[in-house]
Formats: C-alpha cells, sequence, structure tokens
C-alpha cells in the first residue's frame, strides 16, 4: 500500500508541475505575438500574470492531495521517503527535471512542518544532474563565418531568429551589423580557423524589445553578444544595436530589469549557455532573468547553505542609516543583505506590515526599469545563532522579536526579504571624487525619471534609500513609500498671502495625503553644493511640478515612454543616422 500511494503521490505531484510549466510555456510563447502587435501593455501584464501562475499550482496540488490521500497533520516520513525516490524516476526522461523538484519542495512545504525539511524528504540537493540536458532540437545553433563569410552568417542569424515580423531592411541591417564588429573588435584578436557563433535559437521578450542572444567562440575566448530588435510600430522590425562589452550585457540581465520570456523545453540548457557568456552571473540569477523566479530561490538557497558551510565570518548589521521600517542585515563575505521588517513603526511612519508586504510585491510584480532591485522572499528562513553577532542578536529581539523562533541552536525568521547588496547612495557620496558624484546624481535623477516612466513615484526620495551597484548604477531598493505616479497629486507651492505666511512655520496652504511638492525636493537633496551644480545641471526639470504631470499624461494616455537598457548612443540611428 504505500508503494502504491507514493507512486500515486509522485505522479499527482509532477502532474502538478506539468501543468504549471505548460501554461508557464503558453504565456510565454504569445510574447512573439505581443511584440509583432506592438502589444506593450499586454506585454508587461503577462509578465505580471506569469508570476502569479506558481503559487497558484502548488495551491492546486496541495488541495487534490488533501483530497485524495488525505495528506495533513504530521508527515510519514518513512512515505515521503518512497515518494522522492519514486518522482526521481519519473524524472528521468523529464525536460525540466530542476524545475520539478522545486515545484515537489513547495507542495511539501506547504504541507508540513519545517521539521521536515531535510534531504530525506525534499531536495535540499538536486536529484538529477541537468549539466548535459538538451531538446531534441538543441536550444543553440552554430554558424561558421571563416567558411561561409561574415555577411551571409549575419544575414541568416537575423534570418532565423523568428520575431514575427518581417525586417524593415535587412540588408541595412545586416550591413550596420557587419560594419559595428569589423570597427569594435578587440584590437589583434586574430581569427582561428574554428571561429564560429552560436545564437539561441529562441529570442528573448521584454517590453518594447526581441533579444538576439548569442557568444562567439574564438579557440578559448568566448565573446558574448546581444541584437536587439524593434518593432517600428508599423509591423516591421529592426536591429536597434549591437551589444558586445560584457558590462553592458550583464546590465541587460541585470537583477534591477523585469524578467525575460524565452520559450524553452530545457531552461537548463539556455542558462547552462548563459552562464558561459555570464560567468560573473550565478545560475540563480539567470534562472530568476528568465521567468523562473521560484527556481532562482532554490539555486539561491543551496548557494546560501554552501557559503555557510565555508565562511567563517558572522552576520552583522548592514552599514548605512537604519531604517524605521526594516531592519538589515548581512555577512562581510556575502554580496546580499537580509531584510526583516520591524514589529513596530515609529511616527512619522504610517504604513502597516500588510501595507510594506503589498509593496515589496507591486515591485515584484513591476517592470523595474533597471532602477529598481529584485527582492527574494523567503519564509522560515533559518541561520545559525553562532553566526549571528551579539549587536545583531539584541537587535532583532527588540525590533523583529515577533518575526523569530528559537529552535535549539538555530534562530528561524518566519519572513525575510533578500536583496542584492548595494553601497548606500548617501555613504558613497563620501569617499566619492568630484566626478563620481556627478555620475551618481545623474544616475539618481535618471532612476526617477525610469521609475516614474513605468508608473512608479519612489516617495521616499532619500540617498540613504538608494545604492550603488559595482557598475556604478544607481538602484532604488526601499519599498514601503513607493506609490504609483498616477495616484500622486503634483502641486506647486502656491505663494504666500501675506508677509506673514512666508514666515509662519506652518504651511499656508492645504496639503493632503498624496500631495507632492517637487520644488521642495532640493531642500533635502541639494545640500552639498557640489551636488547641487550637477543636479541643476542635469536634472532641474525634476523640481518642476509640470513634468511629472507631463509623464502622468503620458501613462494616462496609454504612452509608455522608452526606456533603452544600454546608452541612447550605443543606438545605431545615434551611430550611423538615418542611413
Amino acid at each position: 500500500m504505500t508503494e502504491l500511494n507514493a507512486r500515486s503521490i509522485a505522479e499527482t505531484i509532477l502532474d502538478g508541475f506539468n501543468r504549471h510549466y505548460r501554461i508557464f510555456l503558453e504565456i510565454t510563447a504569445a510574447a512573439q505575438q505581443r511584440f509583432a502587435d506592438c502589444d506593450w501593455t499586454g506585454q508587461r501584464q503577462a509578465a505580471s500574470d506569469r508570476i502569479n501562475l506558481y503559487t497558484q499550482r502548488v495551491v492546486e496540488a496541495t488541495e487534490r492531495l488533501q483530497r485524495e490521500f488525505g495528506l495533513e497533520g504530521e508527515a510519514d516520513e518513512e512515505l515521503w521517503r518512497e515518494v522522492k525516490l519514486r518522482y526521481i524516476g519519473l524524472l528521468y526522461e523529464h525536460k525540466q527535471p530542476e524545475l520539478a523538484e522545486t515545484f515537489y519542495n513547495s507542495v511539501f512545504t506547504w504541507l508540513f512542518h519545517r521539521r521536515y525539511y531535510n534531504n530525506d524528504n525534499i531536495f535540499v540537493r538536486p536529484g538529477l544532474s541537468t549539466e548535459y540536458l538538451d531538446d531534441q532540437d538543441p536550444v543553440y545553433i552554430s554558424y561558421y563565418p571563416t567558411r561561409q563569410g561574415l555577411t551571409r552568417s549575419v544575414r541568416e542569424i537575423l534570418t532565423a531568429c523568428g520575431c514575427g515580423v518581417p525586417f524593415e531592411d535587412l540588408t541595412r541591417d545586416v550591413r550596420r551589423l557587419v560594419r559595428h564588429v569589423k570597427k569594435t573588435r578587440m584590437p589583434g584578436l586574430a581569427l582561428r580557423k574554428h571561429f564560429h557563433l552560436q545564437v539561441l535559437r529562441a529570442p528573448f521578450y521584454r517590453n518594447k524589445a526581441a533579444y538576439i542572444v548569442g557568444r562567439a567562440i574564438n579557440g578559448p575566448v568566448v565573446m558574448p553578444f546581444v541584437i536587439p530588435v524593434l518593432n517600428n510600430g508599423d509591423g516591421k522590425a529592426y536591429v536597434d544595436t549591437l551589444l558586445m562589452d560584457g558590462d553592458d550585457i550583464a546590465n541587460l540581465f541585470s537583477f534591477a530589469r523585469a524578467y525575460f520570456m524565452v520559450e524553452t523545453h530545457t531552461p537548463a540548457a539556455v542558462v547552462h549557455f548563459l552562464n558561459r557568456m555570464l560567468p560573473t552571473k550565478t545560475k540563480a540569477d539567470l534562472y530568476t532573468a528568465i521567468g523562473l523566479q521560484k527556481q532562482g530561490k532554490s539555486e539561491f538557497y543551496r548557494g546560501f547553505l554552501h557559503h555557510l558551510a565555508h565562511s567563517k565570518d558572522r552576520l552583522d548589521i548592514a552599514p548605512g542609516v537604519k531604517g524605521m521600517v526594516m531592519t538589515v542585515f548581512t555577512m562581510p563575505s556575502y554580496p546580499y543583505v537580509f531584510k526583516v521588517i520591524n514589529d513596530y513603526f515609529p511616527p512619522p511612519k504610517e504604513v502597516d506590515r500588510k501595507t510594506v508586504k503589498r509593496k515589496y510585491q507591486i515591485v515584484k510584480m513591476h517592470d523595474r526599469v533597471g532602477r529598481m532591485a529584485d527582492t527574494l522572499e523567503y519564509s522560515y528562513a533559518a541561520f545559525p545563532i553562532d553566526r549571528i553577532n551579539d549587536e545583531l542578536m539584541a537587535e532583532l529581539k527588540q525590533k523583529c522579536g515577533k518575526s523569530l523562533e528559537f529552535e535549539g541552536d538555530k534562530v528561524i525568521v518566519r519572513h525575510l526579504y533578500i536583496e542584492r547588496r548595494l553601497d548606500p547612495l548617501n555613504l558613497y557620496f563620501q569617499h566619492a571624487t568630484a566626478q563620481q558624484k556627478e555620475n551618481a546624481i545623474i544616475g539618481f535623477g535618471n532612476a526617477l525619471k525610469e521609475m516614474a516612466a513605468a508608473n512608479i513615484f519612489a516617495g521616499d526620495l532619500l540617498y540613504k534609500n538608494f545604492g550603488v551597484t559595482r557598475h556604478g548604477r544607481v538602484i532604488f531598493y526601499d519599498y514601503d513609500e513607493i506609490e504609483f505616479m498616477t495616484d500622486i497629486n503634483f502641486r506647486r507651492i502656491p505663494p504666500p498671502r501675506t508677509p506673514e505666511d512666508e514666515m509662519a512655520a506652518e504651511p499656508w496652504y492645504s496639503v493632503a495625503q498624496n500631495d507632492v511638492f517637487p520644488e521642495e525636493f532640493g531642500s533635502f537633496l541639494l545640500i552639498d553644493p557640489e551636488l547641487r551644480k550637477a543636479f541643476m545641471k542635469h536634472h532641474r526639470d525634476l523640481l518642476d511640478a509640470d513634468y511629472w504631470k507631463g509623464i502622468q499624461q503620458d501613462i494616462e494616455n496609454g504612452l509608455l515612454r522608452d526606456v533603452f537598457p544600454y546608452a541612447p548612443s550605443k543606438r545605431f540611428r545615434h551611430i550611423y543616422g538615418e542611413e
């Protein structure tokens, strides 16, 4: 009976996963038609819908298991060891075994208490290797310019990209790409006899663009490249640029951007391909980037356990100004921060715990336009007590005591967020050179503008809520006061009625909850003369209510402003004009 139940339970869980991935692929595959139709609103909505799929399918699977097998309360560990073995057997010829294992974990952890979370019952470690997994048709195609010529190879790559619309001027785009390769190729790089190009079969869709992703193999040298393709609005495609710089491509796959839509039956093969292109990105980063964020969480957690086992430093309070809403901690050797919602928010904060979680979920579901850090959300995360220093432990108990449980040598945090660790902008300014300051304040203003174009107003604009990446990019990471742009009332300060009005401690005009006065931004942002000079040179318009109202009007009219994940100066139209 145990064997029969184990096989049936395993099959039921796998049925749930297969249904999930089938729907996931249907939404993903439709990205091509949305690109062809210029349905940018639909593209964003589909990206949001796809994120919600996973939890819906997990709930369905757990309810079915409870209904058909009476699974609730205590876990029968002998039964579940057998279920796991049966499940591994079912995955032998499966194309997404790593995703199916993660789905299994989700179902199990939904059903049972965390004391059962060990490798006997769930996949703490992977059960199957995906190292050489591929589909019947390999995920990438190889081209050989040294045999057939670069021009012909490039033409074949564009023709095979399958974006769903014909090219506006294929000959022109091929010519530009070939010219750009010859002009920007690394000096002194001699092409070897077996030089070739490898290009992923499926385009990557996000927002208004389709991306052809590939790598050039020249002996031991691997050079990544990405070709962004745009729709001209009249049903024709054109190549916007060629990205070959590693930093540009890493930014394209940044944790601060929305997830790509790429149709693949073997995501492990795509991730393996990308990992060779982008060696600084982890498997967790890459699974997340292609919309498989639950798998990204699994890979991340495995990486964290590995780091704990191979390090000795302790968790400590993160540098920067302490927030009123979150307690933030990190580990010197680890490039991430952990954020726990405090039990109590002192005035003037008016949000509650539920609101904070809702705001973070908004960012997860929204287009982050390269300016808002993605977060990994975990429940019941365990940390060894001996790896937490005394100062941090005291602060966690004082501020987040309701979120903690203690079990033996571990402290369990019931709910937390994990983000990439950045250099807080206020601290960055303290050690930055004059040029770095100017670059950062330009990036700060651009972040506000690009977020606004995506219908997000940061709310709290203090520098402490923004960070600087290793590439010098300014990213927003504190979300408890964000609002949709369309919910804000941007106003000019009315002129004083009398001299007494000007001298009064309180404003002479009424202020409603969502009223914002942009001309006041300078009073707390631009105290440093160097920052003020740079800000007024590049972003004076941010102090004008009419600028913000103009963005609101575009949003209300359904106009999505272009936010390119690369510098406008890199666009072919900028480089080559309207040839």
